[in-house]
Formats: structure tokens, C-alpha cells, sequence
């Protein structure tokens, strides 16, 4: 087995999580997502997420910056002060740069700018899985 067939493999049994108001980008980054070889998990909102067992078995949360009701930066907040580790990979059609260094700054993996492409959403993906393995000692989640 090579390198990549290997850690291609490891990713698989990743569960990434898709936080977006819009449904159709809901859609369309599921599609993109499995096509990468990860299982996915979808929610219309910040709230429905928190609602859900997701937090404690996913390993990589790809969120919206920005959605009504609780935002992504605020989930982001809410997710440190519950102590949930979750590698998070922000995606925006408009930000402010504040915005980016907020999220960056309290540990986001990524901020990524829509349309998104299928190389950097998987190079982006493949960081924050690895380093949600890393963060959990190797084990698999789930």
C-alpha cells in the first residue's frame, strides 16, 4: 500500500460535519466531500449541530462564517467553552479580514473563500483531519 492509498484510507473513517444556511451549498460541499472519500454529517444551522451528537464524533466541522441566528464564529466560541475539540475549517462568500483573524486566532484550520475547489477543500480537509487525529492520540473517532 503506498503513502497516500494509506492516509487515503485513514481519512475515509473521517466524519466531517458541513455547518451552512444555504442549502444548496450544503449540498453541493456533501457531494464534493464524499467524492474525497470522507463521510459527512449536514445541518442547516449552528443550533441544529449543537443539538446533535455531531460535536463529539466528528473530527472536522467545514462551517459557514456566516448564517442567522448563531454565526460560525460564535459556534466556534460556544464549541471552546464547552471544551469540544473540533478541528474547524471556515468557509465564506464575504468576510472581513477581523473576521479571519478572530477565527484564526481562537485555532481555526483554515478560512477558505466560496467557490471553494475540489484541491484546496482537500488539502484543507487532510490538515484538519490529521490534526484531529493528532489531537486524539491517533484513535479513530467512532
Amino acid at each position: 500500500m503506498t503513502t497516500s492509498r494509506a492516509i487515503r484510507d485513514e481519512e475515509a473513517h473521517e466524519l466531517v460535519a458541513i455547518v451552512d444556511d444555504d442549502a444548496s451549498m450544503r449540498g453541493s460541499m456533501d457531494r464534493l466531500i464524499r467524492s474525497l472519500g470522507y463521510r459527512t454529517q449536514v445541518f442547516g444551522s449552528a443550533d441544529e449541530f449543537l443539538a446533535s451528537t455531531a460535536p463529539d464524533r466528528v473530527a472536522c466541522l467545514l462551517l459557514d462564517v456566516r448564517m442567522p441566528g448563531t454565526d460560525g464564529l460564535a459556534l466556534q466560541r460556544r464549541l471552546i467553552d464547552r471544551g469540544t475539540r473540533i478541528a474547524i475549517v471556515f468557509m465564506t462568500a464575504r468576510a472581513t479580514d477581523e473576521e479571519e483573524r478572530r477565527a484564526r486566532a481562537a485555532g481555526a484550520i483554515d478560512f477558505l473563500r466560496k467557490p471553494i475547489g475540489p484541491a484546496i477543500l482537500r488539502h484543507a480537509l487532510a490538515k484538519a483531519c490529521r490534526d484531529a487525529r493528532l489531537a486524539r492520540g491517533g484513535r479513530d473517532v467512532e
